[in-house]
């Protein structure tokens, strides 16, 4: 990572749950208001089909050049997401598992977050996040599937670009491969912008998380429970690629 900038420093804030803070890298002491970082403020976004904060979309254009001087052609298929989104998304998926597949809700709220987030906890509301595959290649079906990055699969090329090049543009996979990390299943395909998604995950971590979703009312929400919640944000929202703690 592009250190020059950062600051290493130790985070004195907690999630007001008891959960463990570590030493955490800070771009500045900019702070982010809790209904931006939830999605529920409107931003200035840059980019037709790219929706990023200016400098992750300035960064993601420059990426993209070098990409395609490689051959290949990176293509976006999510970026920015605000919470209305994402409350969509969530509920669409619930009532899929529940009422077409019959789970239970515990049950559907497990299978949704192993690749879902809950409404207000997402990366992709913070305009510094994407999702992309390579527009090359014919495929069909889900694009976003791990195999399809893997060796064989029609992004294989590019996520060896990636994993060469990224960096260099200020881009950390998220959801990494590591076989102890917990929460979301590993997503070759999910970027962040660190620069920007550091210090907004450092701000994220200073509110009072688990009372903020404990007042979220969308489907499926009544079943979150204390303990759901403490292991959620454990898991799901810090147990990420440590470059970006």
């Amino acid at each position: 990572m592009k250190r020059r900038a950062f600051i290493k420093g130790g985070a004195s804030a907690s999630l007001a749950v008891s959960l463990p803070i570590s030493l955490t890298n800070v771009w500045t002491c900019t702070e982010y208001s809790i209904l931006e970082l939830m999605g529920k403020e409107d931003i200035d976004l840059f980019g037709k089909g790219i929706s990023l904060r200016k400098e992750a979309h300035d960064a993601f254009l420059d990426m993209k050049k070098a990409a395609y001087k490689d051959g290949f052609d990176i293509k976006i298929i999510s970026s920015y997401r605000d919470f209305y989104h994402q409350e969509r998304i969530w509920e669409r998926k619930y009532l899929q598992f529940t009422e077409d597949r019959g789970m239970q809700p515990l049950d559907a709220i497990d299978k949704i977050i192993e690749y879902s987030t809950i409404p207000g906890t997402s990366r992709h509301h913070w305009g510094t996040e994407i999702d992309i595959i390579d527009g090359y290649p014919k495929t069909s079906g889900n694009v976003l599937v791990p195999g399809k990055f893997e060796d064989g699969g029609p992004f294989e090329g590019l996520k060896k670009w990636l994993d060469e090049h990224s960096e260099s543009f200020d881009f950390y996979l998220t959801y990494t491969k590591e076989p102890k990390r917990k929460g979301f299943k590993y997503e070759p395909w999910h970027y962040s912008y660190a620069p920007l998604s550091i210090p907004m995950l450092t701000s994220f971590r200073k509110k009072n998380l688990l009372k903020l979703l404990q007042t979220e009312e969308f489907i499926g929400s009544e079943h979150f429970t204390t303990g759901f919640l403490k292991t959620y944000i454990r898991d799901n929202v810090l147990d990420i690629n440590p470059e970006l703690l």
